[in-house]
């Protein structure tokens, strides 16, 4: 059973669509969602640029391309998502390019704060965390779900909250660093992981 119904995906975007978003969004100084602080405004911006060098630098490895292509049959993957957030950024165009890899895979994009019912479907320990993804199969049954960071990622984060270290600007600096050390390994392995038990 899926929290996801045909009206939710016929209000959902492409990627392209998403990034012309982010895009427009950046022009314009604001954000996605209803918090339009400095901060988001900040990071909407910093992340569109994280997101284009991204689109130009991922190679997803065959080992996860020939796995994607055994099991994908017509599925669609439903991410939650928003502009400012920052493990979107890192984790979204890799979905993107995991989904392309594979040949068969629709990639449909909502809003979080648009969607509230659709978000608290999926809740992460009680949280909002996003990205979130849902993979449905081509009758719209749920499959696997993946997010909101990879398992090495939250590793940094739980680590930071056990020292105590609250301030945003240290906790983003820290888990940026993270992703640039792993290079998307974390998030192939789980991938990998996911496609090796359906």
């Amino acid at each position: 059973m899926t929290a996801i119904h045909s009206s939710i995906l016929a209000q959902a975007i492409n990627y392209d669509a998403y990034l012309q978003l982010s895009a427009l969004l950046v022009k314009e100084e604001r954000t996605s969602g209803p918090n339009q602080s400095e901060a988001y405004v900040y990071y909407t911006k910093l992340n569109f640029q994280r997101m284009k060098r991204l689109n130009k630098t991922i190679e997803v490895p065959a080992s996860v391309i020939e796995l994607l292509k055994e099991k994908a049959a017509n599925w669609t993957w439903v991410i939650l998502t928003e502009a400012w957030c920052g493990d979107a950024a890192q984790c979204v165009p890799v979905i993107e390019k995991l989904a392309l890899s594979a040949g068969n895979i629709q990639t449909l994009y909502l809003l979080r704060d648009e969607h509230p019912e659709v978000m608290d479907a999926y809740l992460t320990n009680g949280g909002r965390s996003i990205p979130k993804l849902i993979c449905l199969d081509k009758t719209g049954k749920e499959l696997f779900t993946w997010g909101p960071r990879p398992v090495v990622i939250q590793e940094v984060m739980n680590r930071l909250k056990a020292e105590g270290i609250t301030e945003i600007a240290t906790i983003v600096e820290q888990i940026q660093k993270a992703y640039n050390e792993d290079k998307q390994a974390g998030i192939y392995s789980e991938f990998e992981l996911l496609l090796k038990e359906l």
